[in-house]
């Protein structure tokens, strides 16, 4: 809707990153992010890519994503004067930097990555440069923290109205269900 299919697989990319890789809470429930072989297998299924991922390569996304959810923070706390510098220094210490690659047989494609980068560099740089292009294009209220008591995981919020507010339907449930619980609790008495 608002953001080109790069730029959606980017910030996609880095909410799920926060999300799996950053403790917190998470649908009413303490969250701690996995390590070892569990953090590896988290990068996966976060990024969809296939068994060749390291723990080197896991690790070094676990550190993208805790300085991409102080960003998604002060965002959805309107501080972007702390996001910015957040941002921006996670976007020089992975050298991001806007270039056309082509795969063999593919269409040429932008990344924000040397050819010579690793596959860590490579997503963090794409996922500081996506959420970069999000609050300097001017869809910072695009990105939010779950609104669900005892939920602080992010989102991009897609929708066409800009109101959303939970970062899952299971919590969107939740919080409706306690609302309908508090209504009638009173008539109960």
């Amino acid at each position: 809707m608002l953001f080109d299919s790069h730029m959606r697989t980017l910030l996609d990319a880095s909410v799920a990153l926060v999300n799996a890789l950053t403790d917190g809470e998470a649908r009413g429930r303490g969250y701690l992010a996995p390590t070892g072989a569990e953090r590896v297998e988290a990068v996966r299924t976060a990024l969809a890519v296939g068994p060749d991922l390291g723990p080197e390569a896991a690790d070094h996304l676990a550190g993208t994503a805790r300085a991409l959810r102080t960003v998604f923070e002060a965002v959805a706390a309107d501080r972007l004067d702390e996001a910015a510098p957040a941002l921006n220094a996670l976007l020089r210490e992975t050298g991001a930097r806007p270039q056309l690659d082509r795969t063999p047989g593919e269409p040429w494609q932008v990344h924000f990555h040397g050819a010579d980068d690793s596959y860590a560099v490579g997503w963090s740089a794409g996922c500081a440069t996506g959420l970069a292009m999000a609050i300097g294009g001017d869809y910072a209220g695009r990105l939010g923290l779950c609104a669900a008591p005892r939920c602080d995981r992010v989102y991009v919020d897609t929708s066409r109205n800009a109101g959303r507010q939970f970062c899952s339907t299971a919590c969107q449930s939740r919080v409706k269900a306690a609302a309908f619980r508090a209504r009638r609790a009173p008539g109960e008495a």
